[in-house]
């Protein structure tokens, strides 16, 4: 999940972020109005997390030009004001939710969750391909029942996998769901992150789940929902060169 971080305390903003990050959300911070309309403009985000007292055009503003463009992104609007007028103004300009300063970030979490869950895209609490088993919440994986390790990157990158599992997910859709605006295009990075997924969930499994689509992306999923042409597992192959080959048809012309 990519959020957009809007806050112009540098304090409060390195806090955020740093703590959004080790929960395995890419985070793209910015201090003005200005730059958080450019940024919304050129960048698809999944949640927005918007100051109200910004330089250039605040918060509410910021808020009102992004419904008036039509960006349906969720919004969750921080205040030092604990004003009713003030949150109402918020809700009024299309923001979804509220959270006034200071907040502890386990409710700026739990905030966070309950709003991409009401946005297009729901988030089951689980989220399960054959035999591997993501908790959301928990941010932990298993396959087969045996926990498996990851990073917070890693495990963003398999969550989003796993939410469009069966579907080919290409480069450019990764980099801008999983990474932040600091990701190189031209690096090599994501497949160094496929890489190590694929050691850690199908390193001794019998059925591969993290299949490439060369020149077009990469899919999760059983056997089934692999890409024609690619490779079967050492399993799978040794279950078709033991089945008897099917007697040839014989021509009648």
């Amino acid at each position: 999940m990519r959020l957009l971080l809007v806050e112009d305390d540098s304090r409060i903003a390195r806090f955020v972020a740093k703590g959004l990050r080790e929960q395995a959300y890419a985070v793209d911070a910015v201090t003005t109005g200005e730059e958080a309309l450019y940024q919304a403009e050129i960048n698809t985000y999944d949640l927005i997390i918007l100051d109200v007292m910004i330089p250039g055009r605040d918060g509410f503003a910021v808020c009102r030009e992004l419904r008036k463009t039509g960006q349906r992104v969720p919004i969750l609007m921080l205040t030092a004001r604990d004003a009713v007028e003030d949150r109402i103004t918020g809700l009024d300009q299309g923001a979804d939710d509220y959270l006034t300063k200071p907040f502890e970030f386990r409710e700026l979490l739990a905030r966070l969750r309950a709003l991409l869950r009401r946005s297009g895209e729901l988030r089951p609490a689980q989220i399960i391909v054959a035999d591997l088993v993501l908790d959301t919440a928990a941010q932990t994986v298993s396959r087969a029942g045996q926990n498996i390790p990851l990073t917070a990157k890693e495990y963003a990158l398999i969550e989003f996998l796993a939410r469009n599992a069966g579907r080919v997910v290409g480069r450019a859709e990764i980099a801008e769901h999983v990474w932040d605006e600091s990701f190189d295009a031209f690096s090599n990075l994501i497949e160094v992150y496929v890489n190590r997924l694929r050691r850690k969930i199908d390193g001794g499994a019998e059925m591969p789940l993290l299949h490439t689509r060369r020149g077009a992306g990469y899919v999760l999923g059983d056997s089934s929902q692999a890409p024609e042409g690619e490779p079967q597992s050492p399993g799978s192959a040794r279950s078709s060169r033991g089945k008897p080959a099917p007697p040839a048809r014989k021509s009648h012309a």
